[in-house]
């Protein structure tokens, strides 16, 4: 089951029992002002609204919960963080030009090697063109990145966290990949477009499945569970 929540993840996490996920991906604030305009996200439009979310970076709390609640942690943004986060890094090749960040760094709690992945992700030109992502949020990352992430750091049956959810990036590659999960946003404007992004997906992802398992039931879609359970 994909749960959505529209909440505070401090709040949520609160709740939760010691290692109740089994892995977090997660996308805290960079304290960078991405929220204002600034940075990478202008090469490419994506809505804006007036909430304030990247003043600063999260506090200490915010990691001693999240390493509280799951077992292992994937945490992009490591290099914006004042805390020692030792342990392994995924690096994230955007294959950019001009003044932005080449890669992105993240931290990983599965031994300390570093992995790269790259996905060209610079403006309007994206990895994978023929599926391109609308842009409905500032720091949006590809969902192709969040697949490769399952792949090689999930297990079959693992329950996934992620605080941040933003664009629900996270959420399509968990639905697409068969994973449980919880995805949380406060902000009421970015969770109801990621919300209806993830629900699109989801119809998309079991019609498919549909057509390909029993064509004759396609009819019957329209009244098929994708399976999503949002709470505002």
């Amino acid at each position: 089951m994909i749960e959505l929540l529209n909440i505070d993840c401090m709040e949520y996490m609160k709740t939760c029992e010691d290692n109740a996920f089994d892995l977090a991906i997660v996308d805290p604030p960079y304290g960078i002002k991405a929220d204002k305009g600034t940075g990478s996200s202008n090469l490419a439009k994506s809505k804006k609204y007036s909430s304030e979310w990247d003043s600063s970076v999260p506090s200490i709390e915010y990691f001693n919960e999240l390493f509280r609640i799951s077992i292992n942690q994937i945490i992009w943004g490591v290099n914006y963080y004042p805390y020692d986060l030792s342990g392994g890094r995924i690096v994230w090749d955007k294959d950019n030009t001009g003044n932005f960040s080449d890669c992105e760094l993240a931290f990983s709690s599965f031994g300390y090697g570093v992995r790269k992945y790259k996905f060209k992700w610079n403006g309007m030109i994206q990895g994978d063109m023929k599926n391109k992502e609308k842009r409905i949020h500032p720091t949006q990352k590809p969902v192709a990145l969040y697949r490769w992430l399952l792949d090689n750091y999930a297990k079959p049956n693992d329950r996934i966290l992620d605080t941040h959810a933003g664009s629900f990036s996270s959420a399509v590659a968990c639905k697409e990949k068969g994973f449980s999960g919880v995805f949380c946003e406060l902000d009421k404007d970015y969770f109801k477009d990621g919300k209806a992004r993830v629900d699109k997906a989801s119809r998309q992802y079991e019609l498919a499945e549909v057509i390909k398992e029993t064509p004759e039931n396609i009819e019957l879609f329209n009244q098929h569970d994708v399976g999503c359970k949002a709470v505002e």
